[in-house]
């Protein structure tokens, strides 16, 4: 039985903070340790370079990244540990997905609307500081995943986007060149933590709100001792929802040692003593792996080689063969190793009926449209648009290659190559 495949990438931008451990690293390394999983964790050191220009922060944060995840208990023997700039196919996908991927389903990524929308707010042109690996962002997540097919991507709400991107540039390349991707589906657990930082607010480096996963025991407890909470004093009944002291013991304490940590609140715990109790319990955590990260930091060579051997077995067993195949179906071959054309293979085909969208209006006021084959069956399904010109331009963003899933759900029996074919002769016509 083959393994499902998990693959989760972080990117080397910053120093790792608590956040990053309780939402990402620790879930990870206790899913590498369950049995029929094949796990990826990669360093995402490309996508690195779209958001800092400084050479040595991205040599730094790699490294610290890299010590963190050994020092929090992941075992490069039982998991895929390595660095994306290692694993050059990587890129070579991402430039094959490239050439199947429409711009217009690029133009609705979040992260390039938000950079256009900032823009035309501040009176600029549209696309000023807009590099083309900011706008080519989601491709390059797509080859990631798409390069070792992995079933399952662990990500927040807010990559779920991307996840659908993939989806679809994975579907455009098996429609094209045959089924050599698995669609990949977004994990999205409701339970990871997303810790809150000094002010209250989520903790991010842009926010400059951390708590550094690794701080001093003694930078530790005075980071700890800044967390803002209200004025309540000692004996008053304090609320544990929207207290970020209160999130951050939760996510490092056992489920009874958080009733207990409920309980005091209710009765009126001073904020010393509750920061105190925080403080204790981070260190009791934190502390051993502090230790085994210091000692790897220490040793700089020794990570190099754990992330050189992980891309080298990585690039032997998947990449390399990988990308052969692909090479292969995309017509990049050896000239010496033409096909044989059958003569009778230029026959002109017989004439056929073509797909077709129809729009209509339904009694709910609503106007829909549905994709229908050259053979009348239904293949995609819209949602409900609150004007006819919303519903046609959604039909004309699908047949500009933008995908579909936003706009509409396939058909009960409909699969993605079923609607993939009727889109590319709607294209093609």
């Amino acid at each position: 039985m083959t393994p499902q495949r998990i693959l989760t990438g972080i990117t080397p931008s910053g120093t790792p903070h608590l956040g990053n451990y309780a939402g990402a690293i620790r879930p990870a390394v206790e899913a590498s340790q369950r049995p029929g999983v094949e796990s990826f964790y990669f360093l995402s050191d490309y996508h690195a370079l779209i958001k800092t220009a400084n050479p040595e922060r991205v040599q730094r944060s790699t490294l610290e990244i890299a010590a963190t995840w050994l020092a929090a208990g992941l075992r490069p023997e039982r998991a895929w540990f390595y660095r994306q700039s290692d694993v050059p196919e990587i890129t070579e996908l991402a430039w094959l997905l490239a050439c199947v991927t429409g711009k217009g389903l690029l133009n609705r990524a979040h992260a390039y609307k938000a950079a256009v929308d900032k823009n035309l707010a501040e009176a600029e042109e549209p696309d000023a500081g807009v590099t083309m690996g900011l706008f080519m962002y989601p491709v390059l997540m797509a080859a990631d995943i798409l390069m070792f097919n992995a079933h399952k991507v662990p990500v927040g709400r807010d990559q779920v986007q991307h996840l659908e991107m993939a989806r679809d540039i994975a579907a455009s390349f098996n429609h094209r060149y045959g089924e050599y991707f698995v669609l990949p589906e977004a994990a999205v657990d409701e339970s990871v933590a997303t810790l809150p930082g000094l002010d209250g607010q989520k903790m991010s480096k842009s926010y400059d709100n951390i708590i550094p996963l690794f701080a001093s025991r003694n930078m530790l407890k005075k980071l700890v001792f800044g967390v803002v909470t209200d004025s309540k004093a000692p004996g008053e009944p304090k609320e544990t929802e929207g207290s970020a002291l209160f999130q951050l013991f939760q996510a490092f304490a056992t489920p009874a040692e958080t009733e207990t940590m409920r309980a005091r609140f209710t009765e009126g715990i001073a904020w010393g003593e509750a920061k105190e109790a925080l403080f204790q319990k981070l260190e009791s955590v934190i502390a051993p792996m502090r230790v085994r990260y210091e000692e790897l930091i220490a040793e700089p060579a020794r990570i190099e080689q754990v992330l050189k051997s992980g891309a080298a077995a990585l690039r032997a067993k998947y990449a390399a063969p990988f990308i052969a195949r692909l090479r292969e179906a995309t017509g990049l071959r050896k000239l010496d190793q033409l096909p044989v054309i059958p003569a009778d293979s230029r026959a002109k085909p017989k004439a056929q009926a073509k797909p077709q969208f129809k729009q209509y209006r339904e009694a709910d006021g609503l106007f829909y449209f549905k994709l229908v084959d050259g053979d009348g069956r239904l293949c995609l399904q819209s949602r409900g648009f609150a004007s006819a010109r919303e519903a046609g331009q959604a039909v004309a963003g699908i047949k500009n290659n933008e995908g579909y899933s936003q706009w509409g759900v396939p058909a009960p029996g409909a699969s993605e190559v079923d609607i993939r074919q009727a889109i590319d002769a709607l294209r093609a016509d």
